[in-house]
């Protein structure tokens, strides 16, 4: 395949970027339908008359239909998307650009989603897919899954396939939950991956930000303390990492510890520990039911993040030692291999 691709990129590359565009403008609808043309011409920042022809076309083939409500892909369309996906893989280079980074930042394995969050945000669903994907070849039927919150990991239990036989699989939060966007929730999360898995899932119902003192007392309590003697067993960890700053924000830290964050070099926040750029902890936030420890007996840990703007983070945080397998994007996967 390669040697094809190679030709068609020096004998007719303006073919290679009409199946881009296209295969682009597919995956788009799929992801929002229905959507109307106007709104697809914003969301791709193309003009509407390209979104028409284009859109004709694509019609006209039996990959998409067009009525009141907006447009919508068809089996067939679904299909394509799925066997242009390798496709759209290989041309890009992007399965060198996996072992690469795999190779330098030591890991198991690195995937490479087409594309830059920061610019397209559909491309977090795609992250997601392939998320689940991934997780659901490496689960077996007693698994114990535990996973934080954010919308990245969030995506990834909206795309898990839905089981319709039971398992013994259990789902267990991670960490608490920030006291807002309940749906991007650890607990959330965890009750929806549970459901697609036929399994089951506890929640932890403690604030994030509580204190330590609070934290032993309620370690007491034992619907808590089930659930985080569940979370010690578990073999598998999917987490999302953040910029150390965004992260101390969105988690209402008090100005003396951001003070302290930005002296320390944080670079990156992941499972409740802010890490500067070599990966070492500079700083834990009081409710960690995972220790360093903890994470060391942990088969496998999964981290799914994406854009250009986390790229520092993610090598800070690959750098902790606690990743084993990262799915993340092009535009993160080119800023990582400058430092490699």
């Amino acid at each position: 395949m390669n040697d094809i691709i190679s030709l068609q990129q020096k004998i007719v590359p303006e073919l290679i970027e009409l199946l881009q565009k296209r295969y682009t403008i597919m995956r788009n609808i799929y992801f929002s339908q229905p959507i109307g043309r106007r709104a697809l011409s914003y969301q791709l920042n193309l003009g509407e008359r390209v979104i028409r022809t284009e859109v004709s076309f694509l019609k006209s083939q039996g990959l998409i239909n067009i009525n009141p409500l907006g447009m919508t892909v068809t089996k067939e369309g679904e299909d394509l998307i799925d066997e242009l996906k390798e496709f759209i893989h290989e041309l890009k280079g992007l399965n060198n650009m996996e072992k690469t980074l795999a190779k330098c930042l030591k890991l198991k394995k690195v995937i490479v989603i087409p594309g830059d969050v920061d610019s397209d945000p559909l491309i977090r669903k795609d992250m997601g897919k392939s998320a689940a994907n991934y997780l659901k070849s490496i689960i077996k039927h007693d698994s114990i899954i535990a996973l934080t919150g954010g919308s990245t990991v969030m995506e990834v239990a909206n795309e898990m396939p839905q089981s319709y036989t039971t398992s013994e699989i259990m789902v267990v939060p991670a960490r608490g939950g920030l006291g807002r966007d309940v749906e991007k929730q650890a607990n959330t999360i965890a009750s929806v991956l549970a459901k697609k898995l036929g399994g089951s899932y506890k929640m932890l119902h403690v604030p994030d930000n509580i204190g330590k003192e609070a934290i032993k007392t309620l370690l007491h309590e034992p619907d808590i303390k089930d659930v985080v003697d569940i979370l010690k067993k578990a073999d598998v960890v999917l987490f999302g990492i953040g910029r150390a700053d965004v992260m101390a924000d969105r988690r209402n830290l008090s100005q003396a510890i951001k003070d302290y964050l930005k002296k320390v070099g944080a670079t990156s926040e992941a499972l409740g520990y802010y890490l500067n750029k070599n990966g070492e902890t500079v700083y834990e936030t009081p409710s960690i039911f995972l220790t360093k420890e903890d994470l060391k007996r942990i088969k496998n840990l999964i981290a799914v993040s994406g854009g250009k703007s986390k790229a520092e983070a993610i090598l800070s945080t690959c750098n902790s030692g606690t990743v084993d397998v990262l799915i993340t994007d092009e535009g993160a996967a080119f800023e990582m291999l400058k430092s490699c």
